[in-house]
């Protein structure tokens, strides 16, 4: 029993290593008995996913050689192989999630209506599925018969042979080069990182886009890593994304906006294949923090308006009114009205509507759902009250803004 553990683990890290999937040992019980895992799943799916043992059943019946393409209704892709020994089924190898497609806003906006899920985890899916790495068909393919090779047969242990390690020398003269030729880069680029970090802290977009065009290069240094540019551009703009998330954090973003935006750009940015992909990402992280911080910074507020707000915002879907939201703050229902009419110059209903009505928009903006669905998606049961909020704030109905909008 040991020798077969130690076979599935070696199996595993292996597949791990090479594909970048999280891979797992499902045994005959329906159980992970090994597993390396780098993405967890959303609270809002976690119970939901088809169990290992029906996975099980469908190999057990299959011919030993194949391998199952598996799709649920989250869109969740993953590649599953019997582990077979002198023609005993000891269980299985999977490998997953990943996608075989971009996950657009629409996608995503699928995937919620189908399976009932919370607006409120929409920034949560987002970065989860922004995580999952993509799969062309034909690597898909070759992830299937590797499967079905490692499964098939015993390990055989291999021996490591290298050849003489040959180490560089410093280059002093060209170290000294750098540091002149840095010194005055550094300098500015410091200088535009204090004035990036204060726009983003503002959420100010207007003033923070113009800022990018004038200084187009700023991030654009000798490299640190000669032999590996595009390792160099990660590092730094690794640095930049913690730049953002620190100012982030200093204009009132709730910390769960900042992890999940940060998280997100992390595993973007580590993936990027080159410098031109790598690049375009640069105002796409400026603008989303700073954005951000423009829509749900909670710093002009008191405490007690900062956590009525964030309460609103993580629970549109739900039943929201002043009694509820009073007695999870364990507050006085008129001392928290009085608060927020004082700090945010609305009243409670109004401020819960506005926030309701932007959500829609981005829906309404796809196309493709249907406007009944929305109204239920960002917390309306009644079709025609939604109607006469969202033209209270935009003066168009739902239908005329996704024809139209103003």
């Amino acid at each position: 029993m040991d020798n077969l553990y130690e076979d599935f683990h070696t199996t595993c890290t292996l597949i791990h290593s090479v594909t970048k999937q999280d891979t797992r040992f499902i045994g005959l019980d329906g159980v992970a008995h090994f597993q390396l895992v780098e993405h967890s799943l959303p609270i809002a799916i976690q119970h939901q996913v088809e169990t290992y043992s029906t996975i099980a059943e469908l190999i057990q019946v299959n011919p030993p050689q194949s391998y199952y393409y598996y799709t649920n209704t989250y869109g969740l892709e993953y590649i599953a192989v019997g582990y077979w020994r002198e023609e005993k089924l000891l269980g299985y190898l999977l490998v997953g999630p990943f996608l075989s497609n971009v996950p657009s806003s629409d996608w995503i906006s699928q995937i919620i209506i189908v399976n009932n899920l919370p607006i409120s985890e929409r920034n949560h899916l987002e970065a989860f599925y922004t995580s999952l790495h993509m799969i062309s068909s034909s690597d898909s393919d070759h992830i299937g018969n590797l499967l079905v090779q490692l499964s098939m047969h015993p390990l055989i242990e291999a021996q490591l042979i290298t050849s003489e390690i040959i180490t560089a020398k410093l280059d002093k003269e060209q170290l000294k080069e750098n540091i002149e030729e840095l010194q005055t880069i550094i300098e500015m680029r410091y200088k535009l990182e204090k004035q990036l970090m204060h726009l983003i802290e503002n959420g100010d977009l207007n003033k923070l886009r113009d800022l990018m065009k004038r200084t187009v290069n700023i991030f654009v240094m000798p490299d640190r890593i000669p032999e590996s540019p595009l390792r160099s551009a990660k590092n730094i703009y690794f640095t930049l994304n913690t730049l953002c998330r620190i100012a982030a954090e200093r204009g009132g973003l709730h910390p769960v906006y900042i992890h999940h935006i940060s998280e997100k750009f992390s595993i973007m940015i580590e993936r990027a294949p080159n410098l031109p992909h790598l690049n375009k990402l640069r105002l796409i992280i400026l603008e989303e923090y700073c954005g951000a911080v423009n829509t749900y910074s909670t710093s002009k507020y008191g405490p007690l308006v900062k956590q009525a707000v964030a309460y609103i915002q993580f629970n549109l879907e739900r039943e929201l009114s002043l009694q509820g939201i009073a007695s999870e703050l364990h507050v006085n229902p008129s001392h928290l009205s009085r608060k927020f009419l004082q700090e945010t110059n609305q009243t409670i209903i109004d401020f819960i509507n506005q926030k309701r009505v932007e959500e829609a928009k981005q829906y309404l903006l796809t196309g493709t759902i249907p406007i009944t669905e929305i109204a239920l998606m960002v917390g309306y049961n009644d079709l025609n009250y939604f109607g006469r909020v969202f033209k209270k704030f935009t003066s168009q109905t739902p239908r005329e803004f996704a024809k139209n909008p103003l």
